[in-house]
């Protein structure tokens, strides 16, 4: 799997190797930009990031080993007593793995044409429609082609490597769950640890990469 490496301050990461047991799927809500939001971790002290960040034309880029962690879910206490559970959010954030897809997520419309909360304008053939509506939007910037390549590749690649199973959860990981919050093993959405994220969206082209694991 050929990546592309960043150097990425060791003071926003813990270099610390920890036992992965799942995988958790987020977006940056971020235009196509791997360097920007490289930047956006790096002016902030809490240690928000991930390992790996996939671009739009599907280039893996690599800021620390997988092996180490940094915060990425902020579960609040709150969302673990929905489910009469203990807080552990640290514990969660050191046990699965987090990959970033670069997206604008959720989406507004106006006049037939789609903004992100920013307002920059997203193209109308990169944009899925929710008749129902997900997380409170109804537009969502869709994953590219080569996005799910490359998350299918990372995601076979890290399964092998931690013994992550890679079975599809379904509809379950696109709700705030029981399972994930209690650190079943897997492939998770950060939706499926927090009711107040949109990340990820359930596009039928990433839900159909994700059964094509099993």
């Amino acid at each position: 799997m050929k990546t592309i490496s960043h150097d990425f301050p060791e003071n926003q990461y813990y270099r610390e190797m920890t036992k992965k047991k799942g995988i958790v799927l987020h977006h940056t809500v971020s235009g196509d930009s791997v360097a920007g939001d490289i930047e956006w971790w790096k002016s902030t002290a809490e240690r928000v990031a991930t390992p790996i960040i996939i671009a739009r034309d599907g280039g893996i880029h690599q800021l620390y080993s997988s092996q180490y962690w940094a915060h990425h879910l902020g579960i609040k206490q709150e969302h673990f007593k929905l489910f009469g559970l203990p807080a552990s959010n640290t514990q969660r954030n050191k046990e699965f793995i987090g990959v970033e897809l670069d997206s604008w997520g959720g989406l507004t419309s106006k006049n037939a044409r789609y903004y992100s909360f920013s307002g920059q304008e997203v193209k109308k053939e990169n944009v899925v429609y929710y008749e129902k509506g997900f997380r409170g939007y109804q537009y969502f910037e869709k994953y590219t082609p080569a996005q799910l390549d490359s998350l299918k590749e990372l995601l076979e690649y890290w399964g092998k490597r931690y013994e992550i199973p890679l079975d599809y959860k379904g509809d379950v990981m696109f709700e705030c769950n029981k399972r994930a919050l209690s650190g079943e093993s897997g492939i998770w959405g950060h939706v499926s640890f927090r009711p107040d994220k949109s990340d990820v969206h359930p596009q039928q082209e990433l839900i159909a990469m994700l059964k094509s694991l099993a």
